[in-house]
């Protein structure tokens, strides 16, 4: 395990555990480590939050520093950073972002050449430089590196969405929820080039107020406009524009699990789906499992996370994956979930099948969910209680096949998270407070 470097990159309170000097020591080690005997070639891509500026900045000195040409692309969404690094042969990418969080928060999130998440050997190369466990050599006189402001480089990106997904959206109405983030860079553009008369709310960052009750965490206005408006669609991005909420006509939530039962569902239709497989994490839910049976469609569960999705895509070769919070990888035209290529995807179903997205997940049930985070001492121990594993068995033995019990760690927190789904919001009270008053009693 990495000491600053999660899942999803390193993330924390500007200023306060995430620092300048550590974005700082982050770009001069990715320099020197990818630019022996030449310049490295760094792409660096940020959200609107306040602080990210100052990352930004912090990162390209460090780089230039140590020799690298570091190509600044603005306001961008993340997976145009994953993109471009692909296309245009970069040695490495960085986005400054906190994805959901707060502004108050931001987070460096580094990519290898190909795009993907970075090695984690690099990472803690990068934290042993940061921790000032080794040391290298900067630059002088005419080995000192540059800085190429490339806003160009969005247009290319924007491009390949349109390539890629080339419809005609002439006479569909669409509302964004830009979460006043990097969305706001070119959601509504491309899908304005493409014919569609399009309404956006949270669209005027400010830099304080990404995220801020808007977007796919908070997409309660989206749904009301929904309700009283005239729109085929509604779509929601979070704070980097890598996952997507969408609202159906009828303001109804689409969540990720929907997207991948909708999109799987169509690819299998088509002969699409290689080895008719869509990858999942153990959070989608039960009916979502339910209605790929019916269908027919094999699935398989990692844990929490798309970078644990993607691995497993990249295995396999799967086309499909994503979390139900709507990170949505789709494998053969990107390296990580991206919220805009997803609402294209969902549009392309809407155009190929015209049915609406109501119409499209009507088949799906989705059980009711509860989920309660318990503070405890050591989560490890607490999981490997045999009190507790005897009480989560007598649950999932009541629940039977009308629904699951799931208990697992927090990934970064003294936390055990437990998890039921069941066909009434009473029984999932019911099973999760059992089980929540259990860990309690114990004091585990």
């Amino acid at each position: 395990m990495t000491k600053y470097f999660g899942t999803d990159g390193a993330r924390g309170r500007a200023n306060d555990t995430l620092t300048l000097d550590m974005a700082v020591r982050t770009g001069q080690y990715l320099a020197w480590h990818y630019g022996k005997n030449r310049h490295a070639k760094i792409l660096i891509g940020k959200d609107t939050r306040l602080s990210s500026d100052m990352f930004e900045m912090g990162l390209a000195a460090g780089a230039t520093a140590a020799g690298a040409t570091v190509y600044l692309l603005g306001v961008c969404p993340t997976p145009s950073v994953s993109y471009l690094i692909r296309k245009n042969q970069f040695d490495c990418g960085i986005m400054v972002s906190a994805s959901h969080n707060p502004f108050h928060d931001n987070g460096i999130k580094l990519f290898n050449g190909e795009g993907m998440k970075m090695n984690p050997e690099i990472e803690e190369l990068v934290e042993q430089y940061i921790d000032k466990e080794i040391e290298i050599e900067l630059c002088q006189n005419e080995a000192i590196g540059h800085v190429v402001n490339w806003d160009e480089g969005l247009e290319v990106y924007e491009s390949y969405l349109k390539e890629t997904v080339p419809l005609d959206l002439t006479g569909m109405r669409i509302a964004l929820d830009l979460a006043n983030g990097s969305a706001t860079s070119c959601a509504a553009e491309t899908l304005e080039e493409l014919g569609a008369t399009i309404e956006v709310i949270h669209s005027s960052p400010n830099g304080i107020n990404i995220n801020t009750q808007c977007g796919s965490t908070h997409p309660e206005e989206l749904q009301r406009m929904m309700k009283e408006g005239d729109f085929h669609a509604g779509f929601a991005f979070d704070g980097d524009a890598d996952r997507l909420i969408a609202v159906d006509e009828n303001g109804d939530l689409i969540t990720g699990d929907h997207t991948l039962y909708i999109c799987g569902c169509h690819m299998h239709d088509n002969n699409a789906l290689k080895d008719n497989t869509v990858v999942t994490t153990v959070m989608s839910n039960l009916g979502l499992y339910r209605a790929f049976d019916r269908k027919g469609i094999v699935y398989e569960q990692t844990a929490v996370g798309d970078k644990y999705v993607f691995e497993c895509m990249l295995k396999n070769d799967y086309y499909i994956g994503g979390e139900q919070s709507g990170h949505i990888i789709f494998k053969q035209h990107a390296n990580t979930g991206d919220g805009l290529l997803t609402a294209l995807k969902l549009l392309e179903v809407m155009k190929e099948t015209g049915k609406s997205l109501k119409e499209l997940s009507e088949d799906l049930f989705i059980f009711p969910q509860l989920l309660i985070n318990v503070p405890v001492q050591d989560k490890q121990q607490a999981l490997h209680d045999k009190e507790l594993l005897a009480c989560v068995d007598e649950v999932a033995k009541e629940l039977g096949d009308e629904g699951r019990i799931l208990v697992r760690p927090s990934g970064t927190e003294p936390l055990v998270r437990v998890m039921v789904e069941a066909k009434t919001d009473e029984l999932c009270d019911k099973y999760v407070n059992r089980v929540v008053n259990f860990i309690k009693s114990k004091g585990l």
